[in-house]
């Protein structure tokens, strides 16, 4: 990349995509961390490296790089490049719903499609003026323990984990987002330290089966496999949560459950249940909502 003829943020992210799929970087290996293709993630790292708006680039794009940030640049595609780590772990931030949250390697990136439907209301039907307990179970970064908080005011959450470096994570997003008096994180092995009971039980728990998680490629392989192994079929933490939750669980309420691409092997394990099967981003097939009376 020469310097003698000025190079735009435009020119340089469109340089920087090229790296990246010539070095084989798709959709399937790694941008299932906040963005889908090459030149999205080539935006996101140029515009935070830069400094620039990540939400503007149109008034940014014919903008003149300085060749020493060129050279930061390239140096921070690099790192992407050979290390294989999320961008997310690179910048320290991702973004879920328009919300900015802290992450880094002691935690999975936040991506839960729970986040669309919260913010989408779409799980409002099963609410009503008496819901006032909410847990996040599986909180990871503690990003759907904010987005529930901030969804809905009159809610407390509380927010549990058997990892204590993820909650030390969830903590620093829960003080960023001034949450502090609305959301207690828990620190437990499934439900066995969350006291209850809950009028609503988001969770988006390890759930990846184990041909799967030997098949990943290298971007979800640098994520904390506590937070993405679920057993030979997916479905072991499950089997435990399913044990135990009415039990935390007031009398209307809800369980709202993220299992990814994993149906079939839930069907299995649970052909006397019938959930009813959520609209998202990623299809009908992938988050679920179950009634206390269902599960006791």
């Amino acid at each position: 990349m020469s310097s003698a003829t000025p190079v735009t943020v435009l020119a340089l992210i469109e340089q920087m995509a090229a790296r990246l799929e010539a070095a084989g970087l798709s959709f399937s290996d790694g941008f299932g961390h906040g963005t889908t293709n090459a030149f999205d993630e080539a935006a996101w790292l140029v515009l935070w490296k830069l400094g620039l708006p990540l939400d503007d680039l149109d008034s940014v794009e014919n903008k003149v790089v300085a060749p020493a940030d060129i050279e930061q640049v390239a140096m921070l595609f690099e790192a992407r490049i050979s290390s294989r780590k999320p961008a997310a772990y690179l910048t320290r931030e991702a973004w879920l719903m328009g919300i900015p949250f802290y992450v880094d390697e002691r935690v999975i990136i936040p991506r839960s499609l729970i986040a669309e439907l919260l913010v989408d209301a779409s799980i409002d039907p099963w609410l009503d003026e008496n819901t006032r307990r909410v847990l996040d179970l599986c909180t990871g970064n503690g990003s759907l323990a904010v987005l529930a908080a901030m969804t809905y005011p009159e809610v407390t959450v509380d927010a549990a984990d058997i990892s204590p470096d993820a909650l030390a994570v969830a903590r620093i997003n829960v003080d960023r987002h001034q949450l502090q008096q609305r959301i207690t994180l828990i620190e437990s092995d499934g439900l066995a330290a969350c006291p209850g009971p809950y009028d609503l039980i988001l969770c988006n728990p390890p759930y990846v089966n184990a041909a799967s998680m030997a098949a990943l490629p290298a971007e979800f392989r640098a994520e904390p496999g506590l937070a993405l192994a679920g057993g030979a079929d997916g479905m072991d933490f499950i089997r435990s949560l399913f044990l135990n939750a009415a039990r935390h669980m007031s009398e209307n309420a809800v369980l709202v459950l993220e299992i990814g691409n994993e149906r079939g092997n839930f069907e299995r394990a649970f052909p006397h249940l019938e959930p009813l099967w959520f609209e998202t981003s990623a299809g009908s097939d992938q988050v679920m909502i179950l009634t206390r009376e269902q599960l006791a």
